[in-house]
């Protein structure tokens, strides 16, 4: 059997079996437990959920059939293989909620008879360089502590036919908070569908599929006397251990359509129907419309349906140009209204060829 092969029989199941393994992610209540939860904020790094790339962001954060560049590395792999440059490259740059940062950074290029391959950074700084202050030293004791998360993926997609792709991406994870830090490895799986209804394409996508998180380190080390009556060993040192937390596993359907008014002005549409492990089940939905294949006016809205939700209407623009016919420049911005959180902004350049 070849790779590509191999790549379809394992992505095709999983796609469909996904509801599934979700469902086994969360264990059974018990019979006096309450059931009807959302699960927010029971899992692990969930910075990897706010996602890249201002033209998604600008449309719901419906990106599973949209992204055509590197920003595919994080929405759906198998976009990979439908590059629409020979190589391409992402800088992404997100001030989210209460002063945090969020960066991402994606390379993808086309290997002739191979399919295509992918390398991507996420970094999300949460505090930097903040003073340790204790109950006996308010002011500070001279200390500073940062917390951060880091994420890196390596992708591999191909095009099965000429209307189904399918790709795989490897991710390391990785949350630090001061002197403590936990890891995780994942794996993310996609498909992606071009139909015979001309313009009009399905897609799916399983995210961080992996291993749990427990937070290790110097500081939760402590002294510990066994025998407290004879001061005998008062100085054993001993190390706590923390829980263990799952990352957010999320499985994403989406479909998009896009049209040709004219020759000059385009129409997409896009959905995303998104089930985490750690909330409950969204609706994303994305309109855009583009001039002249050069200036791009983008609307959505996130989250529909979820419950205690935040995040609303977004909004964004975007301007692709060829310089010396042959470098492709795309410039986005984009405005998400987060409710009582404030709001978030992203910029994105994009550089293909």
């Amino acid at each position: 059997m070849t790779f590509r092969g191999f790549i379809a029989m394992f992505a095709i199941p999983a796609a469909f079996l996904t509801p599934v393994a979700i469902a086994q992610e969360v264990d059974s209540p018990p019979a006096n437990f309450v059931e009807d939860v959302s699960n927010a904020g029971t899992s692990a790094a969930a910075f990897l959920q706010i996602g890249v790339g201002a033209r998604a962001m600008a449309m719901g954060n419906a990106g599973t059939t949209l992204a055509r560049d590197a920003t595919a590395l994080y929405w759906n792999p198998a976009g990979v293989a439908s590059l629409t440059s020979q190589a391409a490259v992402t800088f992404d740059h997100t001030d989210w909620l209460v002063d945090t940062k969020l960066d991402y950074v994606g390379m993808a290029f086309r290997v002739p008879g191979v399919g295509a391959l992918g390398l991507s950074v996420l970094a999300f700084d949460a505090v930097d360089e903040q003073p340790v202050r204790t109950i006996l030293q308010p002011e500070g004791t001279g200390e500073f502590y940062s917390a951060s998360d880091m994420m890196m993926g390596l992708t591999y997609a191909t095009a099965l036919t000429n209307r189904f792709s399918a790709g795989i991406t490897g991710k390391y994870i990785r949350e630090t908070l001061w002197n403590e830090s936990a890891r995780a490895f994942a794996v993310d799986l996609g498909i992606l569908y071009q139909t015979k209804l001309d313009g009009f394409t399905l897609a799916a996508s399983i995210l961080n599929f992996g291993g749990n998180m427990r937070l290790e380190g110097r500081d939760l080390r402590r002294a510990f006397d066994d025998d407290p009556k004879n001061f005998s060993n008062n100085q054993l040192n001993v190390s706590l251990d923390t829980d263990q937390f799952s990352i957010p596993l999320t499985f994403r359907f989406g479909f998009g359509y896009e049209t040709k008014i004219t020759d000059y002005h385009r129409i997409t549409l896009a959905a995303d129907l998104t089930n985490p492990s750690d909330n409950n089940e969204s609706v994303n939905l994305g309109l855009e419309y583009t001039f002249g294949n050069t200036l791009s006016l983008r609307g959505g809205y996130a989250a529909l349906f979820e419950r205690d939700r935040v995040s609303g209407l977004s909004f964004g623009v975007g301007v692709d140009r060829r310089l010396l016919d042959r470098v492709r420049v795309v410039a986005e911005y984009s405005y998400a209204d987060m409710g009582f959180l404030g709001a978030a902004q992203r910029f994105t350049l994009g550089v293909g060829r």
